[in-house]
């Protein structure tokens, strides 16, 4: 029995013994500490806006002259080349007009080419001469005018697009000037945002453009910038246009007018020495800002004074002084740290348990 009770307390203290060479030198266990990466201040920056896509040519046409409308030729959604005649209105009363006005025409060039002619010979004076030219280029011009009209009774297709909408139908009578039919076209459909004046003013330093739409998932749309206004809106916000980059082969796959998209404007990158690092990693440590650096080496931190330059509305720091890109700095419970602790970084969360929730 004697002999059983020692080995027994001499496994105890092989027990004892074990656990205790899993803590560190102090007694204390090694805590586990969130960190991250030390990144350069201004390198390649993204915002994001809400957009809407729009038609590249988006027209109402309308006749150039006044009168009743004879016959539209299309509907709504339908497809047009340019130059189709879309609509005609009654040409009764115009080519009454013109033929009048031709009448006119040639016999005013009639009698102008024979005065012409005799002043050729002296046979008439100058005074005669100038009223027989001037006539003529008189009565020549509203020969043309007449015949511009005639013509313009046609409404035609300025270019290869869609109808969007008829607003009128054959047998009313319209206005000059007066809205007929809707169209947009078939080019590379563009985007409007409004931006803030805070980016208006960086606008020089926009690199690239690519916008996504929730109806094509996982796939961006490269932009090129047309240009941003230069007078802000009500709002004080800047419209800025830009156009999908587009070849013929997937212009059929393009976003349509009227959807909802986001776009997304990347800065050109800033040489610079400055970094940027979340603003929870910065903490008081005799009246200097200080961090703690995680070295690798050894698996333990190390106090560094920096030198903040601004605080960012998106909760991180710029640091100007005391920190280069690619370090490795702890992000969260900094003030229960104290110099040369040994710590362990906490496992980056897997892509497929998004918010460390498994």
């Amino acid at each position: 029995m004697k002999h059983l009770f020692m080995v027994l307390a001499t496994a105890g203290v092989a027990l004892l013994t074990s656990a205790c060479s899993h803590k560190n030198t102090s007694g204390q266990s090694i805590r586990t500490v969130k960190a991250d990466t030390v990144r350069v201040y201004g390198e390649s920056p993204r915002v994001t806006f809400p957009g809407k896509v729009k038609a590249a040519s988006d027209v109402n046409l309308a006749f150039r002259t006044s009168g009743p409308i004879a016959k539209i030729y299309v509907d709504d959604g339908h497809y047009v080349k340019k130059g189709q005649v879309l609509a005609e209105m009654d040409s009764r009363d115009y080519a009454i007009q013109l033929s009048a006005t031709e009448a006119e025409y040639k016999q005013v060039k009639a009698e102008a080419e024979r005065i012409i002619g005799l002043y050729e010979k002296n046979g008439v004076t100058a005074n005669d001469y100038d009223k027989a030219v001037y006539g003529l280029r008189q009565i020549a011009a509203k020969y043309e005018a007449h015949r511009n009209a005639l013509a313009d009774v046609r409404l035609r297709a300025p270019f290869d697009g869609y109808v969007q909408k008829c607003f009128f139908e054959a047998n009313e009578t319209v206005g000059a000037g007066t809205p007929v039919i809707s169209m947009i076209s078939t080019g590379a459909p563009e985007v409007e945002i409004n931006i803030p004046s805070s980016d208006f003013i960086r606008r020089g330093k926009f690199d690239s453009f690519t916008c996504t739409i929730d109806i094509y998932p996982g796939r961006e749309f490269p932009l090129e910038l047309i240009g941003v206004a230069k007078k802000a809106n009500l709002n004080q916000l800047y419209a800025m246009r830009l156009r999908m980059k587009d070849t013929a082969e997937d212009r059929q796959q393009l976003p349509s007018p009227g959807m909802v998209a986001a776009v997304n404007v990347t800065f050109k990158p800033e040489v610079t020495a400055r970094v940027n690092i979340p603003l929870s990693a910065v903490f008081e440590a005799d009246n200097s800002s200080t961090v703690w650096i995680y070295r690798r080496d050894v698996r333990t931190v190390e106090a560094r004074r920096i030198k903040v330059e601004a605080v960012l509305t998106d909760g991180t720091v710029v640091v100007s002084e005391g920190l280069q890109a690619g370090e490795t700095i702890v992000t969260a419970g900094v003030h229960s740290l104290h110099e040369g602790e040994r710590v362990r970084l906490l496992p980056a969360a897997s892509p497929t348990n998004a918010g460390g929730l498994l």
